[in-house]
């Protein structure tokens, strides 16, 4: 999200503390709602239950609140239900009173932060949840609050966005390592449980080996060796990828992939920032 707004800032054409609020409030929300949807799916179909209370960890999928007993179903669906309105709410707010064009990346997040767990869509179910989170968090949300501050869709925000989203995809890639056998037993049916653990560790160095690519990319468009900077986290990757491929079925050593990964995809947001800084106008 900062990243959308630094970008904008750098192009010179507008930035509104107000509007990047409200975005951000509206962001969350539906992100509060997805969360809540996501709960009630995952404890009817028992993946949150396979996963026992001993075997669990910072970075299991869900928040287990109705497994705990913290909430019911109900009140969940109150949540999801009254978040997502007032994420709607907020939405139709931004595209009424500051930038219409915002809105076909609004209805997309908005439609997919929905069926990402609900059924009969079940996205994270079926296969691409990696790649919903990808383009949500990536392209959808960086672009949008850059349309939102900015007024206009531009090709260097488009480009910045691929490998945020692909390292916010791989977050989630490495998070559904410790709980394989819960999701498998749920019939959850993401790509690490449909390809296996070691041949998972495959896509795992290589989306972060496409995210480099990516940054790289940036640098030579736009003839600025500034962006390179994001590749500074490439030696922390390869130390994670070597964690996970030696201890992919160790899931207490394995954690430690799963806190640098998204250690690695908060410090290069980071370094994009600073390299915009730089940068300045583009």
């Amino acid at each position: 999200m900062i990243l959308g707004v630094l970008l904008s800032w750098a192009s010179g054409r507008g930035f509104s503390f107000f509007w990047m609020v409200v975005s951000f409030i509206g962001i969350y929300l539906i992100e509060i709602g997805k969360n809540a949807i996501n709960e009630i799916v995952d404890y009817m179909s028992g993946a949150d239950i396979y996963v026992d209370k001993e075997h669990r960890n910072a970075f299991s999928g869900g928040k287990k609140t109705i497994v705990d007993g913290l909430l019911d179903i109900k009140h969940a669906a109150v949540i999801a239900i009254v978040t997502m309105f007032l994420a709607a709410c907020i939405g139709l707010l931004i595209v009424f009173f500051r930038e219409p064009l915002v809105i076909y990346m609004g209805i997309a997040g908005f439609i997919l932060a929905i069926i990402y767990s609900l059924p009969p869509f079940k996205l994270c179910y079926r296969g691409l949840g990696e790649v919903t989170v990808g383009v949500v968090f990536g392209p959808l949300v960086l672009n949008g609050m850059y349309v939102v501050m900015a007024g206009q869709y531009e090709l260097l925000p488009i480009l910045v966005s691929i490998p945020v989203g692909l390292l916010i995809a791989n977050v989630l890639w490495i998070n559904q390592f410790p709980d394989y056998e819960a999701d498998a037993m749920a019939n959850k049916r993401n790509w690490v449980v449909r390809l296996g653990k070691e041949n998972s560790v495959k896509v795992y160095a290589a989306i972060f080996i496409l995210a480099y690519i990516f940054i790289g990319g940036i640098a030579i468009y736009t003839m600025n060796p500034i962006w390179l900077i994001g590749i500074l986290t490439a030696p922390k990757a390869v130390k994670a990828v070597k964690n996970c491929r030696q201890n992919f079925n160790n899931v207490p050593e394995l954690l430690k992939s799963n806190g640098a990964t998204i250690q690695i995809y908060v410090l290069n947001g980071i370094l994009l920032g600073i390299a915009v800084i730089i940068n300045g106008r583009f």
